[in-house]
């Protein structure tokens, strides 16, 4: 016997079968499967052998499982396959009907194969190992990257495949264990290389070459449905319901759709709001809009603009009342940018980006306006009701005062209160009664029907139904604490004591 004829040699030195893996190659080769999906199968989980040229492959399993004869001949099948044979110097399509079903040889010619590297689609993936690991079809994912315009460093590339292809893999897994148990060994399906690490494997860094940037992969190989009904089905009702192994498709699986999409961003800050006539978000009721905006649009429609985002979520440490005003530092708010296609912004960029919302309007103003990660934002969040808030409310009075009536105030320190959910929040929050601490208060006199009321509580703290009493849903409070009837008119936020996001220098 020649040298070349020999099982394994004269292959690629990456090519990773062995002989023991020769009867599990041959089964599968002859039902139709590619080379990458028949490593897959004998669990090559090293990425070398996948990145090959597809025709190398082809020739190096030809060569890999040749006989002594020299020809390539396999077992029939139930329906039989289409085969390619020699018929006069030209290849000829024989389903195995003729001269009494003779069986031809399989790609016996070595300019066929290298010409015609695709001859059918493979039977488990459907061609995905073949034609969408070429160049021709990376570079027409990377016309469409790069003409959707975003501005990007990496790449996650998501890949969702048929359902179907899941149903493929069982058969085929059950026909490979099944031959493997007539050899005394086992299969397992966590044991094969699932489609999608293989291609990631050839793909990513073509993709990278091509585009120049790092490129991760979250890929989708099953429907949840299918993969359920897969771990749940007995072989044997598996087997009267699907052939195994899979046939062969008319034709390859087809790129339905290249869309894509950025990661979003996040921009983080704080704002004053200096109306008492504005929102911090959208106020609609029964889909008609009271007021003409809000603290989010005032500021996320420039950052929608300027970051060339499709959407944004806003979030904020807490919210104040339409008709309460934010001072001193102002409250921290994050916004999540969604699909954004400019992402690239300087701190002089930044800075003037926060200009740019202060001159559009004199109802809000933000600072320290700043690009964050998204693991960042739950520092705005963290330990939030453990957080103090400042205040400053304009009190009236029903009975006449002077100072010395309401100077007793300024003594009471931890205060701790009960507060049922108030009857202005209750259509929208669940009804309970929530402990709350109220640190200090400090009162100014104005009048004997009005005093200023500086009041330091636990975040979290209702200060409108602390001053009125709710009702008595809020116990105690200043109207009781006074032994009369009191009312809120002005209330303004003068800190939020989050020490987030960071200060930055003007």
């Amino acid at each position: 016997m020649s040298t070349e004829n020999q099982p394994c040699q004269g292959l690629l030195s990456m090519f990773p079968l062995a002989g023991k893996d020769k009867s599990i190659a041959r089964l599968l080769f002859g039902t139709g499967t590619c080379p990458r999906c028949i490593f897959r199968f004998c669990c090559v989980d090293f990425h070398a052998p996948y990145k090959l040229p597809y025709k190398d492959l082809l020739r190096d399993l030809e060569n890999f499982l040749k006989t002594e004869d020299d020809d390539l001949t396999l077992e029939a099948t139930e329906p039989p396959l289409k085969k390619i044979r020699l018929q006069d110097g030209k290849s000829q399509i024989d389903d195995g009907s003729q001269n009494g079903g003779e069986m031809p040889a399989i790609l016996k010619d070595e300019n066929m194969l290298l010409e015609k590297p695709y001859l059918n689609a493979c039977n488990i993936c459907l061609g995905i190992l073949q034609e969408f690991c070429e160049k021709t079809f990376i570079k027409k994912v990377c016309q469409k990257v790069e003409s959707a315009g975003y501005e990007f460093t990496n790449l996650v590339f998501s890949v969702s495949f048929p359902p179907q292809l899941s149903v493929r893999e069982h058969a085929a897994w059950l026909l490979v264990k099944q031959e493997m148990g007539k050899q005394g060994l086992s299969l397992g399906r966590d044991d094969i290389v699932q489609l999608k690490e293989a291609y990631k494997w050839i793909t990513h860094p073509l993709f990278s070459e091509e585009l120049g940037v790092p490129v991760d992969g979250k890929s989708v190989f099953t429907r949840m449905a299918v993969g359920k009904a897969l771990d749940k089905i007995k072989e044997d009702d598996f087997r009267k319901k699907f052939p195994c192994p899979p046939n062969s498709p008319k034709a390859f699986c087809s790129a339905v759709e290249i869309e894509c999409a950025h990661g979003a961003v996040f921009v983080a800050g704080r704002y004053n709001k200096y109306s008492r006539n504005l929102p911090q978000t959208p106020w609609i009721i029964d889909g008609e809009r009271k007021l003409e905006s809000s603290v989010e649009e005032l500021i996320s429609n420039q950052l929608l603009t300027v970051f060339k985002a499709e959407g944004f979520n806003f979030s904020s440490s807490g919210r104040e009342d339409v008709d309460v005003r934010t001072l001193g530092n102002g409250r921290p708010f994050a916004i999540e940018l969604l699909n954004p296609h400019r992402i690239q912004f300087t701190s002089q960029d930044m800075k003037e980006l926060q200009q740019k919302i202060n001159i559009s309007s004199d109802k809000i103003q933000v600072r320290d306006l700043q690009l964050v990660t998204r693991e960042a934002i739950g520092h705005m969040k963290e330990g939030e009701e453990e957080k103090t808030k400042t205040y400053n409310a304009l009190v009236w009075t029903d009975k006449a005062i002077q100072k010395k009536d309401i100077e007793f105030l300024d003594n009471l320190k931890d205060l701790q209160i009960n507060q049922k959910t108030p009857l202005r929040v209750l259509h929208r929050r669940p009804l309970a009664i929530r402990v709350r601490i109220i640190h200090t208060m400090e009162t100014h006199y104005i009048d004997e029907h009005h005093f200023r009321l500086h009041l330091k509580t636990q975040a979290g703290t209702y200060i409108k139904e602390f001053v009125h009493g709710d009702f008595g849903r809020t116990k105690p409070n200043i109207g009781s604490l006074m032994n009369g009837t009191v009312d809120i008119l002005e209330l303004d936020v003068e800190s939020v004591d989050v020490d987030w996001p960071p200060v930055l220098d003007d």
